[in-house]
C-alpha cells in the first residue's frame, strides 16, 4: 500500500502570499539596479513595459492556472493532462526540471545577494569581508533549519519580513519622491538625457520591448503562487474536485501581488534612475545590487539604511521560502506516484535535505555569485510561465473559446520571444537549466527501474460479483487463477486455454478455475487502484481489471484474495515469447513481457516467506 502524505495545515490567503511573497518582493532588492543596467535613462518606461505584462499577461494567465488546477499542480499538470501516457509524463519531467531550476536558484542567488549586503552594510564587522560564500551557505542552512520545523512557522516568518520590508520600502519610496520634488532640475536633467539619446517616442518604446527580457525576473513568483494553493484555507463548501474557495483566495493571493509590486516597481524605477548616478549601478559601484539600499543610506542616514539592509537581508535569505514551499509540494505530487522516487521522497523532512544539499553545491560551484546565477534564474522563471501561458492557451482551445484563446495565444508569444532573447543572450542559464532536467530524467528513471517489482497497486477492492466467485472456489478447496491475455473473449478461447492448463499444469479434472485478465490502460502510471471485476462468457469465470502493468497486478491481486480466503492461491502462467531483453523493457515501459517470472519476483519480495507466498506454476 502507498502512504499518503500528512494532511497541511492550511492558512488565510494573505498569509500564504506572505509566503509567496518573500520571493516576489524580494526582488526589489536587486531589479531596480538589473533595470538601470539594462536600459539606463530609459529604465521607467521598460519597468513600464514589464508591470504591463504582468498584469495584462502573467496575472490572467495564473488566475486561470488557479481555476484549473486547484490542487497545487500549476500549469505543469495542466499540460500533462493535454498530453497522453508517456509523452505527458516526459513533459512534466523536463518541466520539473525548470522548476528545479527556477526554485533552486531562487534559494540560492537569494541567500547570495543577502549575503552581498551582510558585506557591503559600513557597520558590518571586518572579519566578514571575503567570506562571502560563508554567509551564503550560513543563510541556507538556517532556511533548511525553518522548514525542517514546520510550514507553520515558515508562514509565521514570511508575514512578519513582508509586513515589515514593505513598511521600510514605503518610507524609501517616499522620501525618494520627495526628493524629487524639491530638486525639480533632477527630473529636466534626467528628461534632457532622455530626450537627447531616444528623440523619437517610438524608438524609446521599440528600445524599452527589447530590454524586457533582461527585466524578467520582476515576474517571479506567480508559480510558486500557483504550486503553494493547498495551503490556503478552504470553505465549507469546497469539495476536493472543485475547492472553491481555494480557489477565490489564490486568485486573491495571485492580483494582491501583482498590484502591490506593479506600484513598487514603478516608484523605484523613477526615484534610483532620477536620484542615483549612472556609475553607482555599475559593477563594483555602490548601487550595484542594492539601488533603494544606496538611498535609504544616502537620505535617511546609515541607521536607518543599516535597518532597511538588514530587512532586505532577512526577506533575500527567506526569498527561498516560497522556492522551497514549491519544490515540497511539486516533487512529491509527481514523482514517488511515478515510481520516479522512493517512498520517502513523500515526506517533508528528507526532501528539505535533499534540496538544501543541492542547494549547498550550486552556492559552491557559483561561488555564491549573484550575477553567475542570474541567467540560470530567469531562464527557469521565463520557461515556466511560458508554459503556463501556452496550457491556458490549449485550455481555452479546447473549450471553444475564441477571444480568450487568442488573447491567451498572444501573451504566450510574448513570453516565448522573451525565453528565447534570454536565452540567445544568456546561454549558460538554459546549459544549467538542461544539467537539471537531465538529472531528474536519469534519477527518475534509475528510480522507476529499482521500484519497478513493488506491488504498485494503492488498493485492492472486488465488486460484489467478483467476491463471490472467490469465496465459493475458496470453498470448495483450492483456489486456482489461470491468467490469459485479453481477446475477443469467446467461449472457444476460454475452452482451449483451460484445456492447455489442465493438461500441462496437472490441474484436476474436478478442481474448478477461475481466468484473470489485466487491461492495461496507461503504462506511465506506477501506483494505481485496482478494481477488480467478475465477467461471465458462457460457464467461464473471469476477473477483469485495468491496471498499469500487469504482472504487479497479479500479485498484488493474488495477495488480495490471500488475504480475504486466509488460503494461499494458485496462480497459472504460460512462458513470454520472444527475447527476454526485450520483454523486460516492454514490462519496464509498457507494462507487459516477462510475466511470469516477474509475478514471482514480485511476490517473493512482497513475501519472503515461501510457505505464506502464492503458488506460482509456468507451463512449458
Amino acid at each position: 500500500m502507498v502512504r499518503k502524505r500528512p494532511k497541511e495545515h492550511q492558512h488565510s490567503w494573505w498569509k500564504v502570499m506572505c509566503l509567496t511573497g518573500v520571493d516576489y518582493f524580494s526582488t526589489l532588492g536587486y531589479q531596480p539596479g538589473i533595470a538601470a543596467l539594462a536600459a539606463g535613462v530609459l529604465s521607467p518606461l521598460a519597468t513600464l513595459v514589464l508591470v504591463a505584462l504582468t498584469l495584462f499577461g502573467a496575472l490572467p494567465v495564473y488566475r486561470r492556472v488557479a481555476r484549473e488546477s486547484p490542487h497545487g499542480g500549476g500549469s505543469i499538470a495542466m499540460l500533462s493532462s493535454f498530453l497522453p501516457r508517456w509523452t505527458g509524463k516526459i513533459c512534466i519531467l523536463v518541466l520539473l526540471g525548470f522548476a528545479a531550476t527556477d526554485f533552486t536558484i531562487t534559494m540560492t542567488l537569494s541567500a547570495a545577494d543577502g549575503a552581498a549586503h551582510v558585506v557591503e552594510n559600513p557597520f558590518a564587522p571586518e572579519f566578514l569581508d571575503g567570506h562571502h560564500l560563508a554567509i551564503t551557505l550560513v543563510l541556507l542552512a538556517l532556511l533548511a533549519a525553518v522548514f525542517l520545523k514546520g510550514f507553520s512557522e515558515a508562514i509565521g516568518i514570511a508575514v512578519a519580513l513582508v509586513a515589515v520590508y514593505l513598511s521600510l520600502n514605503i518610507v524609501v519610496a517616499v522620501v525618494g519622491i520627495v526628493e524629487i520634488a524639491k530638486a525639480p532640475h533632477l527630473v529636466s536633467d534626467w528628461t534632457t538625457v532622455l530626450t537627447t539619446e531616444h528623440s523619437n517616442p517610438i524608438a524609446m518604446i521599440g528600445v524599452a520591448l527589447l530590454v524586457f527580457p533582461k527585466l524578467a525576473l520582476g515576474l517571479s513568483g506567480f508559480e510558486t503562487g500557483v504550486a503553494v494553493m493547498p495551503q490556503i484555507k478552504g470553505g465549507a463548501g469546497d469539495t476536493p474536485r472543485y475547492p472553491r474557495q481555494r480557489i477565490v483566495g489564490t486568485r486573491k493571493l495571485l492580483t494582491t501581488a501583482a498590484l502591490i509590486m506593479s506600484c513598487f516597481l514603478i516608484v523605484s524605477s523613477v526615484i534610483t534612475t532620477v536620484l542615483i548616478p549612472e556609475a553607482a549601478f555599475q559593477p563594483g559601484g555602490e548601487a550595484n545590487g542594492r539601488a533603494l539600499a544606496y538611498l535609504a543610506h544616502k537620505y535617511l542616514g546609515d541607521a536607518f539604511g543599516t535597518v532597511y539592509d538588514v530587512s532586505t537581508i532577512a526577506i533575500l535569505w527567506f526569498a527561498g521560502a516560497s522556492a522551497m514551499a514549491g519544490l515540497l509540494n511539486l516533487v512529491p505530487r509527481y514523482l514517488p506516484r511515478y515510481g520516479m522516487a522512493p517512498e520517502w521522497a513523500r515526506q517533508i523532512r528528507p526532501l528539505v535535505l535533499v534540496f538544501a544539499t543541492v542547494s549547498f553545491g550550486i552556492t559552491w560551484y557559483f561561488d555564491a555569485s549573484v550575477d553567475a546565477q542570474g541567467a540560470a534564474y530567469a531562464t527557469g522563471v521565463l520557461v515556466l510561465i511560458t508554459s503556463a501561458a501556452v496550457a491556458v492557451t490549449l485550455s481555452a482551445h479546447r473549450k471553444r473559446q475564441r477571444g480568450r484563446m487568442l488573447g491567451f495565444g498572444l501573451v504566450s508569444l510574448v513570453f516565448v520571444y522573451t525565453t528565447i532573447d534570454n536565452i540567445i543572450e544568456k546561454p549558460e542559464g538554459m546549459h544549467l537549466a538542461i544539467l537539471f532536467v537531465l538529472a531528474i530524467l536519469v534519477v527518475s528513471f534509475v528510480s522507476r527501474t529499482r521500484r519497478a517489482f513493488e506491488l504498485r497497486a494503492i488498493e485492492v477492492s472486488f465488486d460484489a460479483e467478483s467476491a463471490r466467485v472467490i469465496d465459493e472456489l475458496a470453498a470448495r478447496g483450492e483456489i486456482r487463477v489461470v491468467t490469459h491475455e485479453v481477446g475477443r473473449r469467446q467461449p472457444q478461447e476460454y475452452l482451449e486455454k483451460e484445456a492447455d492448463q489442465r493438461r500441462e499444469s496437472h490441474i484436476p479434472d474436478s478442481d474448478p478455475i477461475v481466468f484473470l485478465e489485466v487491461i492495461v490502460k496507461d503504462p506511465s502510471e506506477f501506483s494505481t487502484d485496482l478494481r477488480v471485476t467478475a465477467v461471465e462468457v458462457e460457464d467461464y469465470n473471469i476477473l477483469s481489471v485495468e491496471a498499469s502493468a500487469v504482472p504487479n497486478s497479479i500479485a498484488a491481486i493474488l495477495l488480495a484474495i490471500q488475504e480475504r480466503t486466509g488460503q494461499c492461491p494458485h496462480v497459472y502462467f504460460e512462458w513470454s515469447e520472444g527475447n527476454p531483453v526485450v520483454n523486460l523493457l516492454r514490462f519496464l515501459f509498457f507494462g507487459e513481457g516477462e510475466v511470469a517470472p516477474v509475478t514471482r519476483e514480485i511476490l517473493r519480495r512482497a513475501v519472503p516467506r515461501r510457505s505464506q507466498r502464492p503458488h506460482v506454476h509456468v507451463d512449458s
